[in-house]
């Protein structure tokens, strides 16, 4: 084999890497959305709600995956 016949490397979405964090299992974590301004309105239940993190729903997973290709 010679120098520069190597398969290209997989590139990693930045855009999704700052979103999802991939768990030691497997599952793709994330963020709520709706925090940032206008949180006046916002009853405190609804803020409350919003803290912390979820897990993508396994339909969404899949398409995360295949931008995150090295985890």
């Amino acid at each position: 084999m010679q120098w520069g016949d190597d398969v290209p490397k997989m590139k990693t979405n930045r855009a999704a890497r700052k979103r999802f964090k991939v768990t030691k299992s497997g599952k793709i974590k994330h963020f709520h959305s709706g925090k940032r301004h206008i949180l006046t309105k916002m009853s405190t239940k609804r803020k409350r709600n919003l803290r912390g993190s979820d897990y993508l729903s396994s339909g969404d997973a899949g398409l995360v995956r295949r931008l995150l290709p090295n985890g």
